[in-house]
């Protein structure tokens, strides 16, 4: 956020004002997705181009691994971190979709994007 207010590129911007609608396999239900941001940047090569912003860890944005724990517990969480994976997956199919639409960009960020060479 104190990156869209300071840099004299982004015209405006929004936060969890774009409700992309999706449809989640695992409980067969559709859901309403809130996108982190939309952001209106005007550039030098392609005018101006608005972009809806997921901000995610970058754990989440990578498939979950297996522990090599065979107790219960380990099996519940890994469970429960494929199911989150698959659901973020229709929720950023649905939003590069609808984006796409409208003419706009999906791009989902993390801290390696927002921070390189470190947290700050």
């Amino acid at each position: 956020m104190k990156w869209c207010d300071l840099n004299p590129s982004v015209l405006s911007w929004s936060s969890e004002e774009i409700i992309v609608p999706y449809y989640f396999d695992v409980d067969e239900k559709w859901h309403r997705y809130f996108v982190d941001f939309k952001v209106k940047i005007r550039t030098t090569s392609h005018g101006d181009v608005i972009y809806l912003i997921e901000v995610k860890p970058y754990d989440q944005v990578q498939r979950p691994k297996e522990s090599k724990a065979r107790t219960q517990k380990a099996r519940a969480r890994y469970q429960s971190e494929c199911e989150e994976w698959i659901k973020n997956q229709k929720k950023w199919e649905a939003a590069t979709q609808y984006a796409q639409e409208r003419g706009w960009k999906f791009q989902v960020l993390t801290e390696r994007e927002l921070f390189p060479g470190g947290k700050k």
